[in-house]
């Protein structure tokens, strides 16, 4: 196979196990620092993985005894550890059904500005009745409409990181200058849930439009989907079929045209997301798992890289692993899988620092606005 995966992970508490913080080898206080997440992100980047994902939700976790009732803002604890890496993207999971598109889109853009272009973002919805009770803005709707809107926010977000040209800073002293006032554009927008009109009060981004993913888990998301940057795509069940609906739909969206003035191909990159447990001694592995939650895959390294190279031959572009443990299991992602993936050609090289778009071979994306003048 001649292309190369991308790899990313989840950064989700102490771990996609819910009792993940109880491990002898977990400090618990570590959770709410951000040490633990911290840890693991810089462990991935040194073994050259492409990207962490930040798991977040309207909703607070279920306060049960034995597990973590709290967690930390996904977005901040993603601006947190972007000044200690310098090569791993970093995509908050944002949820947008109760909250402003203006001031997403301004705090993913920062985002990129304080990692160095390497900043993104999953976005997510919220159709509980828990989470419209916490905000109070409106009342729950249908999942089909809370992605309708997402479409809308995913791209009103592109829109107004357009709405700065590249050089509208100018800096020029002699004239008392900062900006060049023609070359911020006003967006005018309107969905059937939200209006947007003026320009961002954030710069366009160094990457353009920082990468934008969505996990495809409700039938629901595949529109928005389709026009995502990334889609991550829970489990291995059918894998092929999945695959090849989000490319039906990439290509049917506006006639397959490029996406948020992007140009190449009109598909978004596929990752497979898979829940994992790595421990090549089954009974070991048997009682970390203790049947509390559903892995796709429980066991060895080799076993796991077998399986990577199938589901890349089912047609994704890459894997997200979403470890049990960020103590156990990211270390033997690091320092066991993804040298394993590299001598077999499933993955690329480390690589230098730069922009997560180059990275993931996606191309910047030229200005609408600034097309549109010319």
């Amino acid at each position: 196979m001649s292309r190369r995966l991308i790899t990313a992970i989840e950064i989700d508490g102490a771990g996609g196990h819910p009792a993940a913080w109880r491990g002898s080898e977990v400090d618990p206080a570590a959770i709410l620092t951000g040490e633990l997440a911290l840890r693991a992100a810089q462990r991935a980047e040194a073994a050259g993985v492409d990207l962490a994902t930040f798991a977040d939700a309207l909703e607070a976790p279920a306060d049960v005894a034995d597990r973590v009732s709290v967690r930390l803002d996904a977005l901040g604890l993603a601006a947190r550890i972007a000044p200690a890496t310098d090569r791993i993207g970093l995509l908050p999971t944002i949820t947008v059904t109760h909250t402003e598109p203006f001031h997403v889109q301004a705090s993913v853009a920062t985002l990129d500005y304080v990692s160095s272009g390497r900043g993104g973002w999953v976005a997510d919805v919220s159709s509980s009745a828990e989470a419209a009770a916490v905000i109070g803005r409106r009342e729950p709707a249908p999942a089909a409409d809370t992605w309708r809107e997402a479409r809308y926010v995913v791209d009103v977000s592109r829109h107004l990181w357009d709405s700065w040209e590249d050089d509208a800073i100018i800096r020029d002293s002699s004239t008392g200058r900062f900006i060049d006032r023609d070359r911020i554009h006003y967006v005018d927008f309107e969905s059937p849930t939200f209006i947007i009109k003026g320009p961002s009060i954030v710069p366009r981004p160094p990457q353009g439009h920082p990468i934008t993913a969505v996990r495809l888990n409700v039938p629901e998301a595949l529109e928005a989907a389709a026009e995502a940057d990334l889609v991550l795509l829970p489990g291995v069940a059918e894998l092929g079929e999945r695959v090849a609906a989000i490319r039906a739909a990439a290509e049917e969206q506006e006639g397959g045209r490029p996406r948020g003035g992007q140009a190449g191909p009109a598909s978004p990159r596929i990752l497979v997301s898979v829940g994992v447990l790595l421990d090549e001694d089954p009974a070991a592995a048997a009682l970390r798992a203790d049947g509390a939650i559903r892995l796709d895959h429980i066991g060895g390294v080799e076993r796991l890289a077998d399986l990577i190279g199938e589901w890349a031959e089912a047609g994704v572009d890459g894997v997200h692993l979403r470890p049990a443990s960020l103590e156990v299991d990211v270390p033997v992602i690091a320092d066991r899988l993804v040298p394993l993936l590299r001598a077999r050609k499933l993955i690329g090289p480390v690589g230098r620092p730069g922009t997560l778009r180059n990275r993931l071979g996606l191309r910047r994306p030229a200005n609408r606005y600034a097309e549109s003048e010319q």
